[in-house]
């Protein structure tokens, strides 16, 4: 029911597709902030795990966040795009880190972590696209497609590293994301305060 229905399938790509920075960011920048830190000239050790840890605590600060001023502004796409803006100005401040300390580079990964910090928001938005007879699919697919798409951006990342650099490289393949992602939220519908009790037609 997901791929018989051209409307129904560009709102389920759609939905999968606005999570894509969220995977690039922790895919790509966070697993490998050790080489980032190395090409960035960071004084002092930068720990993989260390990264995790700071850009996940600030992560479910973000989705605290997201949910919350979703709540209060009553939209939840313009609040996943405010995310998405927040999420373009944390990847150009981690790859051109103004200061060169590991403390700022953790920060930096913080960051990072909050401006991702919409992944509860756009499960939701996920679910809420369909009907009652499909919701349950969906939010338990939509996850799990858009953390499959690591494989792709990880692909393209090598790829793009090997010609332009670490650096350069990881801008591009972000960049991409970020584009696809607020297209793809144009695709889908805003859901805020919806009556959730329909179901979809086969």
């Amino acid at each position: 029911m997901l791929i018989n229905n051209k409307e129904r399938f560009k709102k389920f790509a759609g939905c999968i597709l606005i999570g894509l920075p969220i995977w690039y960011v922790i895919g790509i920048l966070i697993t490998f902030s050790p080489e980032f830190a190395k090409a960035l000239n960071i004084q002092g050790e930068v720990i993989a795990g260390d990264a995790v840890m700071y850009s996940y605590l600030a992560l479910a600060v973000g989705d605290f966040s997201s949910g919350f001023i979703s709540q209060m502004v009553q939209s939840r796409k313009k609040i996943v795009l405010l995310f998405i803006g927040l999420t373009l100005a944390s990847v150009l401040f981690y790859l051109y880190l103004p200061f060169n300390t590991s403390t700022f580079f953790y920060i930096a990964c913080a960051g990072l972590g909050f401006a991702t910090g919409y992944w509860a928001l756009f499960v939701t938005i996920a679910a809420e696209q369909f009907g009652t007879n499909l919701r349950s699919t969906v939010a338990t697919t939509v996850p799990n497609f858009i953390r499959g798409t690591v494989v792709p951006i990880a692909f393209a990342f090598r790829f793009l590293r090997e010609e332009y650099g670490i650096i350069t490289g990881a801008l591009i393949v972000g960049l991409v994301t970020i584009v696809i992602a607020v297209f793809a939220l144009r695709s889908i519908d805003e859901t805020f305060s919806r009556d959730m009790n329909y179901l979809e037609d086969e």
